[in-house]
């Protein structure tokens, strides 16, 4: 039998706890719960039976991203506007309830980031744009006192500042050439001295990760130069020689951009003690005898992938959480001095594991002999054949989907629909040749993967062939939207949820933190507009060119204050569609970015997502 429906509100309501991390001291954990409806930052003693105290007051965006000070005195989080992604660097006085919450980087417009220095109490390497737009420069905050020191300023190429632990500055740099170059800030002359290059054409988003050794003598990163597959290699800083510390046989490292970091650092000392690896599922490495020992005792806690860790300082207590694909980010404390162990909590108590669908990997054969993987999920309770069928689409396009558990797919499933997740080719973690297979391939054979696919499903008997609706967010809003315009006899409905119809457009409206930096994604996936040639295939490919050929019924999802999907790319598309008098539903949320994050505003978008679907392919839907 089909399990009762879930509601859209048990699906997407903030969860009642969720990133847990332990303090530096070991005493006190902090997490995100909801407070007035936005997630916040609460904290808690660990070994006291004492209520949490919430201690930032975000009561119109919720707040993901914070981090203990080595002192365990401070907390800083990030904050935008509305979306905005002008990210903005708090400070929370954990010893003080009643101090105000002061932003440390209060410049309109700017975009910050900090990293802690652990080697330098007190202190962080802040980027900033506040001297120009399209360039970061570094600076050093003194946490206590707010002060901003300049440490380096960009020369104009440096994509990203790294730092030791004891301040020593490393750049991520692009040479004219589009090659990525990683250097070493020399404060003396204000210059940069070549470590090592990189054929910039490997790494469509740069090197990723990187992390400085304890002693800025090397670094850590994922390097695929001489192999299709990504291994763990330390860079000598003094001579820029490489050499491989760890790698897999099958499997790329970790992407940064889709999990937790795949380098698992110590708390205590600073050294690299794990990796991860990540194929249909995950796979950590232990690179230390002690780690090792602590990570059995860890994965025994869940039968899902480990996802977040935190230690404390000594490197004995931790808070972990695992991703799973029915039971999310369960949260476990262990000590390892004593063996103890716990459930801290579940975010979503609500959510009965056993209703839930499991979610399947798959490999599909494209048409060209390329085998694609992803995830199949059915519905519990159902004979799963001849299924209304869901393609989603991730965005990037260089991401990928991972198995684990998520909102969107469970929501779909408990409707009724087969969901199907596929990592088309300029997916990343399947080998560089994989991902380089897409250049050229917008709306080309990246399209006809997803194709593929779904004739997959129909040959396998699961799907319906004329109940299929693609759904894809940011690139695979684009995808949804190639899919209604290129395809429009695929699918029986289209939803684009902040999706690019226009290449040269999206291109031209990008960050300008952004633009300096598109050589090898997308002018090199798609194309240059400043060159007209270009810019004409980059329209060919674009859907607004071919709105004439959209008749599937189609849901636009927009956030006003995206900065990098101008909210232009969908009013664009449903003007020139309504102006053929083609109906089309059009969401626009004015305190949304790039995707929702607000929790009233996901649940308006997936009531109608189900309503949209239900009536278009025939899947569940709550009585009215």
């Amino acid at each position: 039998m089909q399990p009762d429906l879930i509601t859209v509100e048990d699906f997407f309501s903030p969860p009642e706890r969720t990133a847990a991390t332990i303090s530096p001291d070991g005493t006190r954990i902090a997490y995100l719960a909801p407070w007035r409806n936005r997630l916040n930052v609460w904290i808690q003693p660990l070994d006291e039976d004492t209520p949490a105290r919430c201690v930032t007051a975000d009561d119109t965006r919720s707040v993901y991203i914070y981090r203990w000070t080595h002192d365990s005195r401070w907390l800083l989080y990030l904050q935008d506007n509305g979306g905005d992604e002008h990210w903005h660097v708090y400070r929370v006085d954990l010893h003080d309830p009643g101090a105000d919450i002061v932003d440390l980087t209060p410049f309109p417009g700017v975009r910050a980031n900090f990293e802690l220095l652990k080697g330098r109490p007190g202190k962080a390497v802040v980027q900033l744009n506040r001297r120009d737009p399209e360039l970061f420069d570094a600076y050093e905050l003194d946490i206590a006192t707010g002060e901003l020191t300049l440490l380096a300023q960009n020369p104009g190429n440096v994509v990203s500042w790294l730092c030791s632990t004891t301040g020593d500055l490393f750049t991520s740099t692009l040479t004219t050439d589009g090659d990525v170059e990683l250097s070493q800030w020399q404060p003396a002359t204000n210059s940069l001295r070549s470590i090592r290059t990189y054929d910039g054409a490997d790494y469509p988003l740069g090197i990723h990760p990187i992390a400085i050794t304890p002693d800025g003598s090397g670094m850590w990163l994922g390097s695929n130069q001489g192999s299709d597959r990504t291994r763990l290699v330390r860079v000598d800083v003094a001579s820029g020689a490489e050499a491989e510390v760890d790698s897999h046989p099958d499997l790329d490292l970790a992407a940064q951009l889709v999990l937790p970091s795949p380098l698992i650092i110590s708390e205590r000392s600073g050294e690299l003690i794990g990796a991860r690896y990540y194929g249909d599922r995950q796979v950590i490495h232990a690179l230390d005898p002690e780690f090792t020992a602590i990570l059995t005792r860890l994965t025994a806690l869940s039968d899902g992938d480990l996802a977040g860790l935190s230690s404390d300082a000594s490197g004995q207590r931790w808070v972990v959480n695992f991703t799973h694909d029915r039971d999310p980010w369960a949260t476990y404390f262990y000590d390892h001095s004593s063996g103890e162990s716990r459930l801290l909590f579940r975010p979503y108590p609500q959510l009965d594991p056993e209703a839930l669908a499991p979610m399947s990997p798959v490999a599909i054969p494209a048409g060209d002999g390329l085998t694609l993987h992803g995830y199949l999920t059915l519905p519990v309770g159902v004979d799963p054949t001849g299924l209304p069928l869901v393609l989603l689409v991730h965005g990037g396009p260089w991401s990928r989907d991972c198995w684990g558990y998520q909102p969107d797919v469970q929501l779909l499933a408990n409707r009724g629909y087969a969901v199907l997740q596929v990592n088309f080719r300029g997916s990343t973690g399947y080998g560089k040749a994989f991902t380089k297979a897409a250049i050229g391939e917008f709306a080309g054979k990246m399209h006809d993967d997803l194709i593929d696919a779904v004739n997959w499903a129909v040959a396998q008997g699961v799907a319906d062939s004329d109940r299929v609706a693609i759904f894809g967010g940011s690139y695979g809003g684009y995808a949804a939207l190639v899919g209604a315009a290129f395809t429009p006899d695929v699918f029986a409905a289209a939803i684009d949820y902040v999706g690019i119809s226009s290449l040269a457009n999206f291109m031209r409206t990008l960050p300008t933190v952004a633009r300096p930096f598109l050589a090898n994604n997308w002018h090199l996936y798609v194309g240059d507009p400043s060159d007209p040639a270009q810019e004409a295939d980059m329209l060919a490919r674009s859907p607004i060119t071919r709105v004439d050929s959209i008749r599937t019924p189609l849901l636009v999802v927009q956030g006003a204050n995206d900065s990098r999907v101008v909210q232009a790319e969908s009013d664009n598309l449903v003007t020139a569609l309504r102006d053929r008098g083609v109906e089309v539903e059009y969401i626009v949320k004015d305190d949304e970015g790039h995707g929702f994050v607000n929790p009233d505003n996901q649940i308006d978008l997936y009531h109608a997502v189900e309503r949209f679907l239900g009536e278009h392919l025939g899947g569940r839907v709550p009585p009215a």
